[in-house]
């Protein structure tokens, strides 16, 4: 190990990572991709303009704060490839490898925190080490080859620049002694440097992804566990008592203002929506059964990020059984003490191991966002990209240790060493073995099916990719093939309407019979449950299937499913709006797909789709006047020219209806 340079380990390790990855590169769409990018028109940009650029940013369905970064970055890969995911997931890998050099520097600075009195190059190495196991870890595939997920690894970019710089910061900002004035100018500079780190980096990373609002708190656990909020040090008599540090109140200050204020206005916003029952009720859990599932989760993500198996990796995760008491299942109260026991460990070994302290902490801290109170989806393998960087902070100088053994004494180096070189094969070969199916789309979704047999998005998507390979050909040998996934997945407990969906979908596409069976399961599903986000889009499908001529559903059928759908308190504005678009184009009835339209308007009133909707029926229907209210809100939302071209065509119809020209 000493004579290999930490340059040549962090060079190998970039080249092995871009290996591993590479055959997974040529891999084709899934899961959120699709709504995100495929079907998301407003990112398909063809010209490098401003009303383009954003309306690009502001497209994402994903989350109200719209992502607008990660969106741009997605708009300009299809403003030079198109839609093709090979140079969507090569930029993935990019940002991957830029991160995992981060991870470099950042290791590299904590352990020179931690272990002042070791050698550099000692430190670099395992630093390096460190790094070379973050980019190689299968837990943090899914951030590279799952391409909506540059969102997670571009908005981790910037917490880990922030936390670089942070970490220098404090360094000078320590290294201030108020008789050297220069190193007070020094100190001043540095906590310039901190205040620029936790707050420029966060504002950034929160338009790619909400989850960089966590570096102010990451920075919180990094002076818990090393440099204690400490001021700098003091020349006896000039200071606090006797020379001893003191808490610096800047950083206190520093911290209340971003840290400890919008925590109190996020949880201000967040939990009347928490504690309404309603925001739960298209989920299989509530919030106390959703806080003991996830104490089990975050154990299973300790496991699955050191020891992975193919099987726990499986990317799909919907059939996770949720925890109904501490002993339902009895492996709930187990996890709750195991996470109670890191806890305490980490509190215990933070004055003798502070980097292993800081590395529990880190892993922890950073499931508070998303395995906590939030109405979230329980388990996603993505939520590890920086909470990975913890467990291996913790664990790797463990088995590389800086310190030399006491004299004629066994610290057990070789054993050390030779679990660290299998635990690195183990992860770069499943990473690798991993790759090579996402680079076959036909091959992952028969591979995720195969590991997850009770997942219904994993059987969905098998049949779903049957259907794809199809062509739509009735005389295609993967049309039978695909009954049988999609069947299994509408058994399943839990499972949307996604299959009914694709299975209607498919045979009337095909003009093959339509099963009575498939609607009722359909229409029972809705009835039984709010329908959610896959729900909303099964029914959108279908209504565009029928509207564009395509398919030739029963409207009786159609009609029972929107309402359905609809009969709960609060509707989504997407539910309104495809109910209103089925009304109008399929079924004729103008009234009601008017009314369906100016409920979508009042639900979401800054969604731009849904005034441009409204706008067009009232001119139909000679409202001319009401007409001309939505354009002004469609002005009101014009971000940056975004709706420059819908505006435009909305006065033209406005003024050929009025027989007034029209104004630019």
């Amino acid at each position: 190990m000493r004579s290999v340079s930490s340059r040549f380990i962090l060079t190998a390790a970039l080249f092995v990572t871009a290996l591993a990855y590479w055959p997974g590169l040529s891999g084709g769409w899934l899961f959120d991709d699709y709504p995100n990018i495929v079907e998301n028109t407003g990112l398909q940009i063809h010209h490098f303009s401003l009303p383009d650029l954003a309306r690009a940013a502001l497209s994402s369905p994903s989350s109200e704060f719209k992502r607008p970064l990660a969106s741009l970055t997605f708009a300009l890969n299809y403003l030079l490839a198109g839609l093709d995911p090979y140079w969507m997931k090569l930029t993935n890998l990019v940002i991957h490898l830029l991160n995992g050099m981060l991870v470099f520097l950042l290791a590299r600075s904590l352990l020179q925190w931690s272990e002042p009195e070791a050698d550099g190059e000692q430190r670099a190495r395992i630093a390096a080490v460190i790094a070379a196991a973050w980019m190689l870890l299968p837990i943090n595939l899914t951030g590279v080859l799952y391409t909506v997920q540059r969102m997670e690894s571009l908005a981790n970019l910037f917490v880990l620049v922030g936390l670089i710089i942070y970490v220098s910061g404090r360094r000078r900002m320590l290294a201030q002694q108020a008789t050297a004035p220069a190193q007070a100018r020094a100190g001043r500079l540095g906590f310039l440097a901190c205040v620029i780190a936790i707050t420029v980096p966060t504002a950034v990373g929160i338009l790619a992804k909400e989850t960089a609002v966590m570096l102010p708190f990451y920075a919180v656990l990094f002076e818990w566990a090393l440099p204690h909020f400490q001021a700098p040090a003091f020349t006896p008599g000039t200071g606090s008592p006797n020379g001893k540090h003191a808490w610096d109140k800047r950083l206190l200050w520093l911290f209340a203002l971003v840290l400890v204020l919008p925590l109190i206005a996020g949880l201000t916003w967040q939990l009347p929506n928490v504690l309404n029952s309603a925001d739960w009720a298209s989920r299989n859990f509530d919030l106390h059964t959703r806080l003991l599932t996830e104490a089990r989760v975050v154990v299973d993500y300790i496991i699955w990020t050191l020891l992975p198996t193919a099987h726990a990796l499986s990317f799909y995760h919907d059939n996770f059984r949720v925890s109904t008491g501490l002993f339902h299942p009895w492996t709930t109260a187990a996890c709750i003490l195991v996470l109670m026991a890191l806890v305490a460990f980490a509190i215990r070994i933070r004055s003798r191991r502070p980097l292993i302290a800081l590395g529990i902490a880190w892993f922890l801290g950073c499931h508070l966002l998303t395995g906590t109170i939030l109405p979230l989806e329980l388990v996603y393998e993505h939520r590890n990209y920086f909470a990975s960087i913890g467990l291996l902070l913790a664990l790797i100088p463990l088995l590389l240790p800086l310190a030399k053994p006491a004299s004629g004494g066994n610290d057990f180096r070789l054993a050390r060493r030779t679990l660290l070189v299998g635990l690195l094969l183990l992860w770069t070969g499943e990473t690798a073995m991993t790759a090579m199916a996402w680079g076959n789309p036909l091959t992952l979704a028969e591979t995720l099916a195969a590991r997850a047999p009770d997942s219904p998005r994993a059987q969905y998507s098998l049949g779903r990719t049957y259907i794809i390979d199809s062509q739509y050909q009735p005389s295609s040998p993967f049309v039978k093939m695909a009954y049988g996934p999609l069947e299994r997945a509408a058994a399943l407990p839990g499972s949307s309407i996604l299959p009914e969906q694709a299975l209607i979908f498919m045979n009337a596409r095909m003009h093959l019979p339509i099963k009575n069976a498939w609607w009722n399961s359909l229409i029972g599903k809705l009835k039984r449950r709010k329908p959610g986000v896959q729900d909303q889009s099964s029914l959108s499908a279908l209504t565009h299937c029928a509207r564009d001529g395509d398919c030739n559903l029963p409207p009786d059928k159609m009609i029972a499913a929107y309402q359905a759908a609809l009969s709960y308190p609060n509707p989504s504005p997407q539910l309104l709006a495809g109910y209103g678009d089925y009304a109008w184009n399929v079924l004729e009835n103008h009234a009601l797909g008017l009314d369906m339209a100016q409920a979508a308007v009042k639900a979401d009133p800054h969604e731009p789709a849904y005034h441009i909707t409204l706008a067009r029926m009232l001119v139909v229907n000679g409202q001319l006047q009401q007409a001309h209210k939505q354009l002004l809100a469609l002005e009101a939302l014009n971000i940056g020219g975004r709706l420059d071209g819908s505006i435009a065509n909305l006065q033209k119809i406005l003024a050929d209806a009025s027989g007034a020209p029209a104004m630019h």
